[in-house]
């Protein structure tokens, strides 16, 4: 397999129109705030404020940010998380993604890939959404939400729940030449964890992992050799630092190849000295404000990010 890059300095984001508390998604996703949102008019202002002010710390850092304005109708609460239903491959493919949610399919938008192929070449597209309309058993897998992608050694690593499903993953790995480390993942009151990507982060040499979410203690082995083998320095996580959306974090580069973990000002404020000085010695913290876009989606900064790695035209 030709030798991937882990990293990218090209990220597409949707700029949201109506931001809000999705009912739908809040069934499986226990990091939702169910709080009462008192005023939605100010809260869809204020979470474009929040994501407009991230845009401006990406861009001030050098990395480039590829800004998509959602539109007006219908609404989808859960725009500003593209990365649940597309992803972008170095070798020029493009894979849409199954949701869970019916009010989140219609993030997927004809003309948002338009967009990209004015600035990227895309040589093959897949469709995996026809399996979120089995009438019967419907499956679901929901980007890279769902997996997380070792690049450079070809590895898929996702945690089964509701939303990630095991023989699509097998499906993913025939078509991308990927293999696969899968697992089990449970949150504090042993509800399934939603997505992978919250309870783990994988940088060029490191991984931010809950492993004590992880109950099944051959499967914790299988990870922790599997990251021994690839060189990644693990930094565990503690269950209380993954509420705080500590495992949702990616690893980006600006054009000058300067490495940048970004996360949350509430997950960097969750972190340890320790946990900060590893991290920091390999890379550096670009901590970004989205408290009520984390608080009320449910997701973070990793999940506003949706990495290029399309050939440039």
């Amino acid at each position: 397999m030709i030798k991937m890059k882990q990293l990218t300095n090209n990220i597409m984001m949707i700029r949201p129109a109506n931001f809000g508390f999705n009912e739908e998604t809040a069934a499986n996703n226990a990091f939702q705030s169910h709080e009462k949102v008192e005023n939605k008019i100010l809260l869809k202002d204020i979470a474009k404020q929040e994501f407009d002010n991230m845009v401006n710390i990406l861009r001030s850092s050098g990395i480039n940010v590829l800004v998509i304005e959602d539109t007006n109708m219908p609404e989808k609460p859960d725009a500003v998380f593209p990365n649940n239903w597309i992803s972008f491959h170095e070798n020029g493919v493009l894979i849409t993604y199954p949701m869970f949610a019916e009010n989140r399919r219609i993030e997927r938008r004809e003309e948002i890939i338009e967009k990209i192929t004015e600035q990227f070449t895309i040589t093959n597209r897949y469709s995996f959404e026809f399996y979120e309309n089995d009438a019967e058993e419907p499956l679901f897998l929901e980007g890279t939400g769902s997996m997380i992608f070792d690049r450079a050694h070809g590895i898929v690593y996702a945690c089964i729940s509701q939303r990630t499903d095991a023989t699509l993953i097998d499906k993913f790995n025939v078509l991308m030449g990927t293999q696969s480390c899968v697992f089990k993942a449970v949150d504090r009151n042993g509800l399934e964890i939603y997505h992978t990507n919250v309870m783990m982060a994988l940088g060029e040499d490191f991984v931010v992992i809950c492993l004590e979410s992880i109950k099944d203690a051959e499967s914790k082995k299988q990870l922790l050799k599997l990251f021994e083998k690839t060189g990644k320095e693990v930094i565990e996580i503690t269950m209380t630092q993954m509420e705080s959306f500590a495992g949702n974090m990616l690893e980006v580069k600006n054009k000058s190849n300067k490495r940048y973990l970004c996360m949350s000002q509430t997950a960097y404020d969750a972190l340890k000295q320790d946990q900060i000085d590893k991290l920091s010695a390999r890379t550096h913290l670009l901590p970004i404000p989205i408290p009520n876009i984390e608080k009320f989606g449910g997701g973070s900064v990793r999940c506003m990010m949706a990495e290029i790695f399309l050939p440039e035209k």
